[in-house]
């Protein structure tokens, strides 16, 4: 049975006491009253549904690589149900898993895919992919690199710009913190885990481009969704990272981006309607918007 609101019960007794007193008139305005306190009730009854029914919050955290995606469905979800809070707290990959497997949090966000022993206590939803940018200063004369130059750029075999087309300087290289999915995909995928010869690790996407732009030797990545035109992309092997290419895979450096929800614990009414939106069809603009690639549509 659906629930009857307080606008709700008002509206009926209103009509229902209007009815009441114009029995003695005759039984067509009662007649007419009780039709129309019907239409009054339908009509506030369609209305709370068209605006969703839902509320309370659903807590979420984790990527920071994340925080355009979630932005763009949590302004699309409030829409659909503007009862319910969606909260984004920004830790990091590592501490979003963390987050969900505590229990601390509903949706913990990974830039990353789950780890083999994350699985057990976790499950992952990918709801959108991200291609990870190499970004350089704008003044710099390399516009593409192998993933081999990568690895050996980044693991101190090369250590001058000249080597890989640019300029005689020192590459400064710029990377993320331990425990940020960005880091591990681009290690990963890279093959430089832990090898790394970072000269600054910084703790957002965002603090990587800044480093980037006021350097002209730096070298880093960062998220798609995150890069404006501050700093410049370079194509790895010819290939330049879009939401093309990181769709049809041609563009090799990418990562999902991950709901992760806790295997033990049923989720709330309201934070499983926002996973549900997340991976529907009618997110798929909303993610594309804020610079991710969507993956149901």
């Amino acid at each position: 049975m659906k629930k009857i609101t307080r606008r709700s019960f008002i509206t009926v007794c209103g009509a229902a006491a209007a009815a009441m007193a114009l029995t003695a008139c005759g039984g067509a305005a009662s007649s007419t009253v009780a039709s129309s306190a019907a239409e009054s009730t339908s009509s506030s009854a369609a209305a709370e549904t068209a605006a969703g029914t839902l509320s309370g919050n659903v807590a979420t955290g984790g990527s920071t690589s994340m925080k355009n995606v979630i932005a763009a469905l949590t302004e699309g979800f409030a829409e659909v149900e503007p009862g319910v809070t969606i909260s984004y707290d920004p830790t990091g990959s590592g501490a979003g898993i963390t987050g969900a497997t505590d229990k601390t949090l509903d949706i913990g966000l990974s830039s990353r895919a789950l780890k083999d022993d994350e699985k057990n206590d976790v499950d992952g939803t990918t709801v959108a992919l991200d291609g990870i940018a190499i970004v350089v200063n704008k003044a710099s004369k390399v516009a593409d690199l192998t993933v081999d130059q990568l690895k050996q750029m980044f693991t101190g075999e090369i250590t001058n710009w000249k080597d890989v087309g640019g300029d005689d300087g020192e590459i400064v290289l710029v990377g993320r913190e331990a425990g940020s999915g960005t880091r591990d995909g681009f290690e990963s995928i890279v093959d430089v885990k832990d090898s790394c010869k970072y000269a600054q690790e910084l703790t957002a996407t965002g603090a990587v481009i800044s480093a980037v732009e006021a350097n002209p030797l730096a070298v880093g990545y960062a998220s798609l969704s995150a890069v404006g035109d501050t700093v410049a992309m370079v194509t790895v092997e010819g290939v330049e990272c879009s939401e093309d290419t990181v769709k049809d895979g041609s563009y090799k450096i990418q990562r999902p981006f991950v709901f992760v929800t806790n295997k033990s614990v049923t989720l709330s009414e309201q934070a499983q309607a926002f996973v549900d939106f997340a991976t529907s069809k009618d997110a798929a603009d909303l993610i594309r918007a804020a610079g991710a690639v969507p993956v149901n549509e």
